[in-house]
């Protein structure tokens, strides 16, 4: 899951995408493999009482997905506020994508479980993520946002309960692998920057507006003789926002970024960033 914990909700059930593995074909009556093999799968754990699976939802090549190493579990889950459809009905939604590049929106009412000649999940689109996910996604304002790999920063609006299949704005930074997990900073609803850090070296971390990614805030590559440089890139670092500032991991310690003092930004104007403080081990 690219580095990425399991989602929840609120009845203290967890969603995981798990690799590549034996998925039994024959099925109990319920529907779910008769051996507990769950190899390739979206699934979903109770914890009342002890793990046991609640749920699942299997692709229907979810065994020759497994065979060439198109699995779910490169990628991480997100489980989505209740959300209300065109019909008045409200859905609990979670959401996943993998090696594939299909982005797999379930129900977590009825994720889907297995049909051999067909996906039988509440939504699933093909062709928009732009490559093979590594990374989970973020979700802010009734929008999803994806990194995959190689592909550029996307963001997906939400309405009536269902996820555009076309994206209303990218980035204009594409991410090499793994792509990249962003991160949301706001003021409750306002003022939204989704933070993610590009893999190189030295890494570079953006900032860009919520609302139309083509508008680039700020990156770490701006300032002057490289201040605001901070290290070598790795797989699957994820900014981290608190008390105002930014945290960034790297293979050797912690950059943490926060506003220049005395110089407040603006409402329109770029971020004006720089390294307060490095740890290193």
């Amino acid at each position: 899951m690219a580095g990425a914990g399991p989602a929840l909700d609120a009845g203290g059930n967890m969603y995981i995408l798990d690799g590549n593995g034996t998925f039994d074909t024959t099925l109990t009556p319920s529907g779910f493999p008769s051996a507990g093999d769950f190899g390739n799968a979206f699934i979903k754990i109770a914890t009342a009482g002890g793990l046991s699976v609640a749920d699942y939802f299997a692709t229907f090549d979810t065994v020759s997905a497994s065979n060439t190493d198109t699995d779910l579990g490169s990628g991480g889950a997100i489980v989505l506020p209740d959300l209300v459809d065109a019909a008045g009905r409200t859905r609990h939604l979670a959401i996943g994508a993998g090696k594939d590049a299909h982005l797999y929106v379930v129900d977590r009412d009825a994720m889907g479980k297995w049909n051999a000649s067909a996906n039988q999940n509440y939504q699933d689109i093909t062709g928009a993520l732009g490559g093979a996910v590594f990374s989970m996604p973020a979700y802010f304002n009734s929008t999803l946002y994806y990194g995959a790999s190689g592909a550029r920063l996307t963001a997906f609006p939400i309405s009536n309960a269902r996820v555009s299949a076309t994206a209303s704005s990218s980035s204009p930074t594409s991410f090499g692998y793994p792509g990249t997990t962003p991160s949301i900073s706001a003021f409750g609803s306002l003022n939204g920057i989704v933070w993610a850090v590009e893999n190189r070296s030295p890494a570079v971390l953006h900032a860009y507006d919520a609302t139309n990614l083509a508008r680039e805030l700020y990156n770490s590559t701006q300032a002057p003789n490289s201040r605001d440089a901070f290290g070598a890139g790795n797989k699957f670092i994820a900014p981290m926002i608190a008390s105002g500032h930014v945290y960034v991991g790297t293979p050797m310690g912690v950059a943490a970024f926060g506003l220049l003092s005395g110089a407040p930004t603006p409402p329109n104007a770029p971020m004006n960033l720089r390294i307060i403080r490095g740890s290193t081990p």
